[in-house]
């Protein structure tokens, strides 16, 4: 009897090949035989069903010919399905896919004395580094946002090769290890049979091609070092410590790869005049004894510029009082805080006589 490949990835006929890989790949890790509590013969079959649903020329054989899709197979009536090798059995083998299985455990490459770098097709460009880089600002410079620009020393395109590592006109060949698949296909007997494995090509290194003439500039590795200038713009509010992220501002990566981003973490000059808490500025200011009793007005410093703080009469040193909206601005846009001014009784020094008495007369 025909076995039901959907039954045994557990997903339905109309399942998508997204859905049939996750469903394989769950069920593999779970019946791995080198797992506790793995299961060979079910691990076995697993593969099996994937062999066929996982290739959408092979399902589609299997959906039309039904309960006789052993048979026809059997009988060389399947013409797409010379790769495929029965899993039973120590002469016949199977097919791994590393794309589909290499994540399965971690260490499953290592389990069988191989690399699992991906599947069919050409190897994957890498990704170029990250940076990250501090960058002082002034404390207003916070508070308000400030674009600067920047020179950095990094890995960019070669601009004469355009990252491909070939000098202009040169050209390249398909590579003759590979034909140009950047993968090579090797057995290699296992504990549960001869493995077909691919790996990355050692000839071509998964390019598929081999470069006729290297680039006089780069040497053929696709980027160049060199000084690249960056305009760059920090937020208003924004604090020390905190870092701004520049996608694809990092080094650059060769022939094709994505290329790594920027971080600037920031740190700020601290001011004399203001601290800060949170979306909110505190500073100081000094009254006179006068005016701490009888009120009066004052100018402060913000970082707007100088503003009027009313003092009201009896007030006493160490009170804090409050001026709406001349704190920093939200990062995320919420508006801004507040200015926090707390007001210290300056006390008079070097009083005449005259002056003493009056104070003592006052009781002050």
């Amino acid at each position: 009897m025909s076995k039901d490949y959907y039954n045994i990835l557990g997903v339905g006929k109309n399942a998508s090949p997204d859905e049939i890989k996750k469903a394989f790949r769950e069920k593999a890790h779970r019946f791995h035989p080198d797992k506790q509590g793995g299961d060979e013969a079910k691990f076995k079959e697993l593969n099996e069903a994937y062999q066929v649903l996982g290739d959408q020329q092979k399902r589609s054989q299997y959906d039309q010919y039904g309960q006789t899709f052993e048979q026809a197979r059997a009988g060389g009536g399947f013409s797409g399905f010379e790769g495929f090798r029965d899993f039973s059995g120590f002469s016949n083998g199977f097919n791994i896919n590393m794309d589909d299985l290499g994540d399965i455990m971690g260490g499953f490459g290592d389990i069988f004395g191989f690399s699992a770098q991906g599947g069919q097709g050409r190897r994957r460009a890498k990704r170029g580094s990250d940076i990250e880089v501090a960058f002082t600002i002034e404390f207003k410079e916070a508070v308000f946002g400030v674009e600067r620009e920047i020179s950095l020393k990094k890995n960019i395109t070669c601009p004469s090769c355009k990252g491909d590592g070939a000098e202009p006109g040169a050209g390249s060949a398909t590579c003759a290890t590979c034909h140009g698949s950047g993968r090579v296909i090797k057995t290699q007997r296992t504990i549960l049979g001869n493995v077909q494995m691919q790996s990355t090509c050692p000839t071509c290194h998964g390019e598929g091609k081999i470069i006729k003439e290297k680039c006089r500039q780069c040497k053929g590795h696709g980027v160049v070092n060199e000084i690249a200038n960056l305009k760059i713009k920090i937020p208003a509010g924004i604090d020390s410590g905190e870092s701004i992220r520049y996608a694809g501002q990092g080094e650059a990566a060769a022939k094709g790869g994505q290329p790594g981003d920027l971080y600037i973490r920031i740190r700020v000059n601290p001011d004399k005049r203001f601290s800060r808490q949170g979306d909110d500025i505190l500073s100081r200011a000094e009254i006179s004894v006068a005016t701490a009793a009888l009120g009066g007005r004052i100018e402060v410093q913000t970082v707007d510029g100088v503003a009027e703080l009313k003092i009201p009469e009896g007030t006493q040193s160490g009170r804090i009082f409050k001026l709406s909206d001349k704190g920093i601005q939200n990062l995320r846009g919420r508006g801004r805080g507040d200015q926090l001014v707390e007001v210290a009784v300056k006390i008079p020094t070097g009083l005449s006589r005259k002056q003493k008495e009056m104070l003592r007369d006052l009781g002050i």
